[in-house]
């Protein structure tokens, strides 16, 4: 992050070519980011969600950071991570393959991103509570015990990409659609345990029937 004009998809992209080749923290990519690249650091924890690759443990490592991250923006505070969450190894040789793939969504964002559009949506005190509060929406959703359903870590990834890019760039547009995507995803896992329960009580109606 030498080129603070370099573009969010070339940031990115290096701090992905540089990893180290077997285990990282976060503590090791927070003091890459600093508190100044939060956001960015949420793009780059939302990549591996983005496509059908499994990671044992990672939503809850990720979602955890991102979590807590929102909620620094909501209260005005540096991020703080426990040490366990800080210190917790991660396979850096299984993410680089998901982050680098994840990394075509960054450069589709960044074609159809525009910096201060709709701009009432990005910025003022109200609307950023609004904002952040949904970003932490996102990250606990993201966190929810479905990831062995297929896109149920996709669409809360995708409204957390959406959310910070458009605060990243004050694209109201994007924080927009990162909205939308948070209302698709409450709606998917409602189905989910909508259909769950009903599949379970039809199966107790058999067993007892």
């Amino acid at each position: 992050m030498d080129d603070e004009h370099a573009s969010l998809g070339d940031q990115l992209g290096a701090i992905i070519a540089h990893l180290p080749p077997d285990t990282i923290s976060l503590g090791e990519l927070l003091d890459v980011f600093g508190d100044e690249g939060l956001l960015l650091l949420t793009v780059l924890l939302t990549l591996v969600f983005l496509i059908p690759v499994s990671i044992p443990g990672v939503s809850t490592v990720f979602g955890a950071a991102i979590l807590l991250v929102g909620i620094s923006r909501l209260i005005g505070r540096e991020l703080w991570l426990p040490a366990r969450l800080r210190t917790r190894p991660l396979p850096a040789d299984r993410l680089r393959p998901g982050l680098e793939r994840g990394m075509e969504w960054v450069r589709r964002m960044e074609r159809i991103s525009r910096p201060h559009r709709l701009s009432a949506l990005a910025g003022g005190r109200g609307i950023d509570t609004l904002n952040n509060l949904a970003f932490i929406l996102a990250a606990l959703l993201l966190m929810a015990p479905f990831g062995f359903v297929p896109f149920s870590n996709t669409f809360p990834a995708v409204a957390l990409l959406l959310y910070a890019v458009g605060l990243i760039q004050r694209d109201g547009g994007a924080i927009l659609l990162g909205h939308l995507a948070n209302i698709a995803t409450i709606i998917y896992f409602g189905v989910l345990i909508g259909g769950g329960g009903l599949a379970a009580h039809q199966l107790l109606q058999r067993f007892t029937g």
